[in-house]
């Protein structure tokens, strides 16, 4: 996973100005499929290659494609399955064009995650859930991650991309400091006599994850504030492949890329999962889903891209270079895959504020997680109790109704996890 200094975003000036450049790009063909072996039945999909948005006097489609690998049951899977994408499209304000659209997406998939937890712990159900939730607009590919079900891209130029993020306490330092000086408390699984087993996992509880939705009797210091990256592709196109950590766990992305190379996505999704339990058999529910994101009029099943230095992984976006708006040429060149948007803190004062002139697209007085209408005054802005130090002006938001900055001050630990303890389990 990169973190937020290696890369700068590019401009959206330099985008609607190549836009504006070149001959109108036509929307890629999208062309999908999917493979699952259950052994616990736990995973579930969202699928969805033709949703629609009104724009202007017609509409604009875009594609949605999740993974939940739940846990400790089923039900926060369903759940999220059923819900997240409406949660996140009721964060986005109406009437907006095709780039303001574009540009909300990643504070309302953060506000659309934390919801669906809030509104899911509300039902007194323990299970949990990893949720891997791509929404392709156009050329544009915006990811969320919560947990370690992971999201890959191939370009045809032949660049491997990691489009999520792996928040497994084994492999996370940051997240296990973050979990600790919340309150709560990370290690292995005590066998007796000194010995320890296992992954590191998070107390109480024993979860091995730092982010997920759910997981109630566990802590709110397991957060579903989800790591969102955003990138605009090549009009080459590439293959994206989705999988749960029971392929993950078996192959690395060269292998999964690999052994499906010129097949079509079905049945390159069942080749992966053939490959990832051929070693030691089926010992976790094991998903995969392979997205084709294809120029119009180019065959399903991508040729092979011309191949990287072996063992190299690919992580390298286009840049910004420092200085004016005059080396906007530097970016003029389309068949790259440029990052857009990067952002993987835990704080929701950090995620859910936003920047001139993006914050005028997003109204005062409605809460920004649950989007519930507020009277003036009534709102909390996100910002108090933060080190921010400059003085608050009573307009200064994003505001949280009470409840949801009840659930803002837990997942900080400044105030205890309470009631997610001793509720009724699946």
């Amino acid at each position: 996973m990169s973190t937020r200094g290696e890369h700068q975003t590019v401009p959206l000036s330099v985008l609607l100005k190549r836009e504006l450049a070149s001959e109108k790009i036509e929307d890629p063909e999208i062309v999908h499929g999917l493979a699952s072996h259950s052994k616990k039945g736990e995973d579930f999909t969202l699928l969805k290659t033709e949703c629609q948005r009104a724009l202007g006097d017609g509409f604009t489609t875009f594609s949605v494609f999740g993974l939940f690998d739940g846990h400790n049951g089923s039900a926060a899977a369903i759940y999220t399955k059923e819900n997240l994408l409406n949660n996140v499209l009721s964060a986005i304000p109406a009437d907006l064009n095709r780039d303001e659209w574009v540009a909300a997406l990643p504070r309302a998939l953060v506000a659309g995650f934390v919801k669906t937890d809030k509104d899911f712990q509300q039902r007194a159900k323990t299970s949990g859930t990893t949720v891997t939730f791509v929404i392709l607009e156009g050329w544009v590919v915006t990811v969320a991650s919560v947990g370690d079900s992971c999201c890959i891209f191939e370009s045809a130029e032949g660049g491997i991309y990691h489009l999520s993020a792996d928040h497994r306490l084994e492999c996370n330092e940051e997240e296990r400091h973050r979990i600790t000086a919340s309150g709560g408390e990370v290690g292995r699984l005590n066998a007796g006599g000194g010995a320890e087993i296992g992954p590191l996992r998070c107390w109480p509880g024993g979860l091995c994850l730092s982010r997920s939705i759910g997981d109630m009797d566990v802590g709110e210091f397991i957060v579903p504030v989800p790591y969102v990256k955003q990138v605009k592709l090549s009009t080459a196109g590439g293959r994206m492949i989705i999988s749960s950590d029971g392929v993950w766990d078996a192959l690395t992305a060269e292998e999964a890329l690999d052994c499906c190379r010129g097949m079509p996505p079905d049945a390159a999704a069942a080749q992966i999962v053939k490959e990832a339990v051929k070693p030691k058999g089926l010992r976790d529910d094991t998903t995969c889903i392979v997205v084709d994101i294809l120029p119009q009029e180019k065959p399903a099943a991508l040729p092979p891209p011309k191949k990287p230095v072996k063992g190299m992984l690919k992580a390298m976006f286009r840049k910004k270079n420092s200085g004016s708006s005059s080396q906007d040429k530097d970016y003029m060149e389309p068949d790259v895959v440029e990052e857009l948007f990067e952002e993987g803190s835990a704080w929701l004062s950090e995620r859910l504020d936003t920047k001139y002139p993006l914050c005028n697209i997003f109204k005062l007085f409605i809460c920004a997680v649950c989007q519930l209408e507020m009277k003036p005054g009534e709102g909390i802005s996100i910002h108090v109790g933060t080190s921010n130090p400059v003085k608050l002006r009573p307009w200064d938001g994003p505001f949280l109704c009470s409840s949801c900055n009840e659930k803002k001050e837990a997942m900080e630990g400044k105030r205890p996890s309470g009631n997610r303890h001793g509720s009724d389990s699946d």
